[in-house]
């Protein structure tokens, strides 16, 4: 099969044959129909430390169709459509019974082992080539244990739809499993690329009154207005802080921080009301990740500051519920997706995620 494969980090994306195993236990064979460009795959492909190791095909938003399961797989049969998520959680450990499967403690259960069971799952001239986050959606085709697979209706379209395995499940996710955010709850969202403008969408959905959105390029910050945004500020011109805390009356009862450096953790925290709480969502690759933080005022104003993965979510049930509310036109996916490419233009492809004008990419052409 042809895949995009990264042999050296920093090396870009150069689509190769690959060679892909049969399925075994509970493997499923995917066609793979689209598979979105995320930055955390290409923050990966360039990264020295990466848990991924070269040769590597990543990708890991992937929808496709069931072609075939291995002997001991119960969830799928030929012919279904799928959405794939890196959640990978073995259904046993404590954390899965207690439906917190983005805390498993097994997830190396959902993987092949080359020494028990032979060949792994990809290989080129007879040699290992690592699947990143168990999917490796750049490519043709995925081997995927079937508990990181979900299946949804057939009428779902397989652009928006692999987007619903990380931005959607992520964004949505946070505001609705995590903060539980209620109507009339106020809401700031700082980083309006997929995953806020899914933020965004679910505050909306879930009654907050008040929407505020914060980002450095006001071509996205009028997508956001499209998506729910009440009001927007641009943290380039304007103390951001200041304006959300007037413009909701002393601050927010909850705010994301979706680009995730030290810098934006510290404007939500500073841009929440007493007893608020916030929501670190986004990892910027580069950042130290140091946060300074006063005791005394983290205590006196009672406020909470929490990291998310994958938005707390059960990906089995979110991510049907998610492809339902879009069919039902309840969830704009379509919006999302800015260009469709090929599966070798993926560089290309995330220089164009450059432009603020882009939201999405996805490789539709394999």
């Amino acid at each position: 099969m042809k895949a995009a494969v990264v042999d050296t980090m920093g090396g870009g994306f150069t689509v190769q044959d690959v060679d892909i195993a049969e399925p075994l236990g509970r493997e499923v064979l995917v066609e793979v129909r689209a598979s979105g460009l995320c930055h955390t795959d290409l923050t990966l492909a360039g990264q020295a430390t990466s848990p991924y190791p070269p040769p590597v095909v990543l990708g890991h938003e992937i929808a496709g169709v069931v072609t075939a399961v291995g002997p001991h797989a119960t969830e799928f049969t030929a012919g279904d459509h799928v959405v794939g998520c890196l959640v990978q959680w073995c259904g046993t450990c404590p954390a899965c019974h207690d439906d917190r499967p983005y805390q498993c403690r097994r997830p190396e259960t959902t993987l092949r082992d080359p020494k028990r069971h032979g060949l792994p799952r990809l290989s080129r001239d007879g040699r290992r080539v690592t699947q990143g986050m168990g999917l490796g959606g750049f490519a043709q085709q995925a081997l995927v244990h079937e508990n990181q697979l979900t299946a949804v209706p057939h009428r779902l379209p397989p652009a928006p739809a692999a987007l619903l395995g990380c931005a959607v499940l992520t964004g949505a996710g946070s505001v609705l499993n995590a903060a539980r955010v209620r109507e009339g709850d106020t809401v700031a969202v700082i980083g309006t690329g997929g995953v806020g403008l899914n933020t965004i969408g679910a505050a909306g959905r879930a009654g907050a009154s008040r929407i505020v959105a914060v980002d450095i390029q006001d071509v996205r910050l009028r997508r956001a207005r499209a998506f729910g945004a009440t009001d927007v500020v641009n943290s380039t011109t304007t103390d951001a802080v200041s304006v959300v805390r007037d413009l909701t009356g002393g601050g927010v009862r909850h705010a994301f921080d979706i680009v995730g450096t030290a810098a934006t953790a510290d404007r939500a925290l500073r841009m929440t009301a007493p007893g608020g709480d916030v929501y670190v969502v986004g990892l910027a690759g580069g950042d130290t990740g140091e946060l300074s933080l006063s005791l005394p005022r983290l205590l006196l104003q009672q406020k909470r500051i929490q990291g998310l993965i994958m938005g707390s979510a059960t990906p089995r049930r979110d991510i049907a519920h998610y492809a339902e509310l879009y069919l039902r036109g309840l969830l704009n996916l379509d919006d999302l997706v800015s260009r469709r490419i090929s599966l070798d233009e993926i560089d290309a492809g995330y220089a164009a995620l450059q432009d603020p004008e882009v939201a999405r990419v996805v490789v539709t052409s394999f």
